[in-house]
Formats: structure tokens, C-alpha cells, sequence
């Protein structure tokens, strides 16, 4: 259908509700000769009589009552959807997709599915787990989670984790049985295990040399097992079966227990943590807008956040 009919239409479907042009006229806002105009325009273009007038009466044609039964229903649902959307900035409801990475996920979300479902439960979260670069608008998606060094220039992003760092661990009985390493190139004598990634390329460890120096390298980890799982490589490391580098924040509960012991942290340096990213900030729909607040909130208790790294005015 030709798009340009639909105010016509619109027209024509009020003066045949109303059997009257004076009284549509007052309903729109708009004058009686006008409305008449518009009407008289629309037969034109349909090649049909819609409407008969007199001085005193108006009726339907044959057409005119077909056209009227099958395009007013769809006007009035037209007209509640438009005002759904006008509720919409309200209240958080609907379908919210979201691209992360699995390690965001899990880390960032997956522990919090309780409390947000309960807090807004007419919103129905949808995770897409895609540890690529993904396109969230061409994907169909209202947000996406990457590390900030990764995020395009035009996507207004909020962190929602404190900065971090790529920590290489192994547990206490691998490091007693195999040497701790003292440098990044002392990885040629160890088991390491390896993260396939997205792309088909296998995760080069990333180091930074010490101050003054400062020199930013990778290294490509050599070892019996690869894996393109985050969470089986960890499981793998803490059964002991070699050295592993993951974000910090990831491996840091396991550190904090002394599952695994942390090396080379003088080769690591702090880099822009996670961040929650959406095409614009202007007309953000509540969904989106309810579930930024909820990671900030979260954000917000991290230990390592007050300590002023890269925050942003959310």
C-alpha cells in the first residue's frame, strides 16, 4: 500500500465513525472544508466514491462501508500501540536482548537472575552469548557488554566493572611441582593453557614489561590442552593442569581462596574493565535504562570501584 494514503485514510475513517464531517472536524482540530477536501482528494485516488452527501445527510457507499469496517479496527489498534509506547518510558516491560561475552555473563548477570527477574518481572531478559565483536544493531539486540578498550567510538558505554587486569594463575601444587615463572619468556618451560577464540585464533597472553619500560608484548601460549570454553579452562587450571591468563575479576575469587596462586603480576598492566554499551543515550527505552541502573548498582559495590579508575557519569 501507498504509504502517503494513510493520513487520508485516517481522515475517512473518522467522518465515516462519526457520519458526520463536523463532527470529525472538531475531534482532529482541523476545519470541516478542509476535512471534506482531504476526503474528496482520497476518491480521487482510489478511483471510487466512499462517501454520499447532502446538505443535511451523509452516508456510506458499498465501498466506502468495506473500506470503513476493514481500516477502522486498525486504526484504533494503531492508535493503543502508540500509546503502549507512550507508557513504555514508564515502566520496564517487554523483550530485552542483550550481546555479551560468556566471561561477562557469567561474571556480571548469571549471579544476579533472581534479583532482577523478581525486581522487574515484566521484563523478559534475553542473554546472547557471542564472545566476537558483534554488531548489536544489526543483530537486533538493545545493548551489548565488552571490555572498553574494544568498543566502538559512536556507542555511549558505562562501566559497570572496575578496571582490570590479565592475571596469569596455577594452583599452589603445579607452581611447587614446575617453578614459579619470573618473567613472560619463562613460559616456554610450562604447560599453558590455551583460549581459542571467536575468530579461530588462539588468545596471545598480554604482558606489559615494568616500569620504566613499559613495553606492551604478547606471547603465544604453548601447551597440552586448548579449549575455546573460559570455564573449562579454569576448571583445567585448578585441577592442576597448567598455568592460565584470565581477567582478574574473573579468577579472583579462586585467588582470594588460594585455589590459585597469582604470577608475573609486575608484567600486568590495568586496562578499562567491562561496560555496558547502547547506539544513544536520548530515548532510551525504561527496559534498558532499568537494567544499566541494576549493573551500575552492582558496579557500585565492587571492591576496587571507589578507587577512581575510569568512572563516568552514568
Amino acid at each position: 500500500m501507498d504509504p502517503s494514503l494513510l493520513p487520508s485514510l485516517a481522515w475517512f475513517a473518522h467522518v465515516a465513525h462519526h457520519r458526520s464531517f463536523t463532527k470529525a472536524a472538531a475531534e482532529m482540530g482541523v476545519s470541516r472544508a478542509n476535512l471534506s477536501q482531504n476526503v474528496k482528494a482520497l476518491e480521487r485516488r482510489l478511483n471510487v466514491k466512499l462517501l454520499y452527501r447532502t446538505t443535511r445527510d451523509m452516508s456510506l457507499t458499498e465501498e466506502g462501508r468495506r473500506l470503513y469496517e476493514a481500516w477502522y479496527p486498525a486504526l484504533i489498534a494503531l492508535g493503543r500501540a502508540v500509546d503502549d509506547i507512550h507508557r513504555a518510558p514508564h515502566e520496564p516491560e517487554g523483550l530485552l536482548r542483550v550481546n555479551t561475552s560468556r566471561a561477562a555473563g557469567k561474571l556480571l548477570i548469571e549471579p544476579h537472575f533472581d534479583e532482577f527477574c523478581s525486581r522487574y518481572p515484566k521484563l523478559n531478559l534475553e542473554l546472547v552469548m557471542d564472545d566476537g565483536l558483534a554488531n548489536i544493531i544489526a543483530d537486533g539486540c538493545d545493548a551489548g557488554i565488552r571490555v572498553g578498550e574494544s568498543l566502538a567510538e559512536h556507542m555511549v558505554a558505562v562501566p559497570i566493572t572496575p578496571a582490570m587486569e590479565m592475571a596469569v594463575v596455577a594452583t599452589p601444587a603445579y607452581l611447587e611441582r614446575f617453578g614459579e615463572p619470573a618473567t613472560p619468556a619463562d613460559l616456554a618451560g610450562h604447560n599453558c593453557l590455551r583460549y581459542r577464540l571467536a575468530t579461530g585464533a588462539v588468545f596471545r597472553w598480554e604482558f606489559t614489561s615494568p616500569a620504566p619500560d613499559n613495553h606492551a608484548f604478547t606471547v603465544e601460549p604453548r601447551g597440552s590442552l586448548t579449549t575455546n570454553d573460559d570455564a573449562g579452562m579454569i576448571r583445567a587450571a585448578l585441577q592442576g593442569v597448567g598455568l592460565m591468563q584470565h581477567f582478574d575479576i574473573v579468577v579472583q575469587r579462586h585467588i582470594a581462596s588460594g585455589a590459585l596462586v597469582r604470577v608475573l603480576r609486575p608484567w600486568a598492566r590495568p586496562f578499562p574493565g567491562f561496560y555496558i554499551y547502547a547506539p544513544e543515550r536520548a530515548q532510551m527505552p525504561a527496559k534498558l535504562r532499568a537494567f544499566i541502573d541494576f549493573l551500575v548498582e552492582k558496579r557500585n559495590a565492587m571492591p576496587g570501584w571507589n578507587d577512581g579508575f575510569n568512572r563516568n557519569a552514568v
